[in-house]
């Protein structure tokens, strides 16, 4: 059986993060990256990089810190961690367990979401490894995913029929993509175009300067590229795409209402897609959030329509494991599952107006 040990990442390992942790096992994710820890550390929490090691591999983790009244730390290895095999979860969580304590981080919880896909027999393992289900926090906890390793011709056969076609007529009709600056003035574009999303769907958007900062700090480490479709002079479709290792991540849109020009979203990711393929040789493109694959046609679904827009690209929806928590302290686990987790969300809610994760 696999053993691993944890500890806290050096100096020069977090100088060199990002290549760390796209060579871990699964090409890591964007949410493990030195831009989101960056911007997660001016949002409530406190970054800590965490290193496993075994005798065949070692795997870089982002855990961001919540430090809270009475309780001590909560830890959430945010799509973590990335392991070869998901039997080696609980060795990891074991490691993770002594690095806590021998640290004296004070940690009562660990939240983890590792990338692997949801099976029965890996729900088994990790409650026979003390994990318990939880809910699900990140929009990719179910998504759409495109292979892009064919070459461009056969990618774009490849695509379902539905986003195939409306491609294929954008580009016959003119429609133009352009590649923006990351200025404040295009992120404010960008912003209110989400907006309108936000208008018609469930969805909530964070603040401005959340997603502002967001954008700025991928797009500072060239990690992020912003897109505009434009009718009748005027911004009418947004994209932030993020490139991440081989991975390429559709991350934030946004689009004006009752548009004349067909096909427009498509292009866009199309173009974002091709770019990303042909700049940093990405495998796959993550459309980042569908319904659970056995809702995907379920109107009454908060994400109804964005899964129907993302499977016109590919019908596959990956349904990933979600959230699981490990208790390290019993008694502070109960407290925090029956009202700390519920009072900390609202309390958090009402100085800032920003979801607590």
């Amino acid at each position: 059986m696999v053993k691993f040990t944890a500890r806290l990442a050096t100096a020069e390992e977090r100088d060199n993060w990002d290549a760390l942790v796209t060579a871990n096992p699964n090409g890591g994710n964007i949410l493990q990256s030195a831009s989101f820890a960056e911007v997660k550390s001016h949002h409530g929490w406190t970054p800590r990089f965490l290193v496993f090691e075994s005798a065949d591999y070692t795997t870089y983790n982002l855990v961001i810190e919540k430090r809270l009244p009475l309780l001590g730390a909560l830890w959430y290895l945010i799509k973590g961690p990335d392991v070869a095999d998901p039997a080696h979860v609980p060795a990891i969580l074991d490691a993770c367990r002594d690095l806590a304590r021998t640290g004296r981080h004070n940690v009562f919880a660990v939240k983890v979401e590792p990338d692997i896909p949801a099976d029965d027999d890996v729900h088994r393992l990790f409650l026979d490894a003390g994990l318990v289900k939880t809910f699900d926090l990140q929009p990719n906890d179910h998504t759409a995913i495109l292979d892009t390793t064919p070459e461009p011709n056969q990618l774009l056969r490849n695509l379902h029929s539905r986003g195939r076609n409306a491609v294929r007529r954008a580009i016959r009709e003119g429609v133009e993509v352009r590649r923006m600056d990351p200025t404040d003035e295009n992120f404010s574009t960008m912003y209110r175009l989400m907006a309108h999303i936000e208008d018609r769907s469930a969805a909530k958007l964070r603040s401005y300067e959340y997603y502002s900062r967001f954008w700025k700090s991928f797009a500072d480490a060239g990690q992020g590229r912003l897109y505009f479709v434009y009718e009748d002079g005027e911004p009418s479709v947004g994209a932030f795409v993020i490139n991440y290792g081989l991975k390429g991540t559709y991350k934030d849109g946004g689009s004006k209402p009752k548009r004349s020009q067909y096909g427009d979203s498509h292009l866009v990711q199309w173009q974002a897609i091709t770019d990303l393929k042909e700049e940093f040789g990405i495998v796959e493109y993550d459309f980042c959030g569908t319904p659970p694959s056995d809702r995907l046609k379920d109107p009454i679904h908060q994400h109804h329509g964005l899964g129907l827009f993302k499977t016109s690209f590919t019908k596959t929806v990956t349904d990933f494991v979600g959230c699981y928590d490990l208790p390290l302290s019993a008694w502070k686990y109960r407290v925090w599952n029956a009202i700390g987790e519920r009072v900390a969300r609202q309390i958090y809610w009402r100085r800032h107006h920003q979801p607590f994760y």
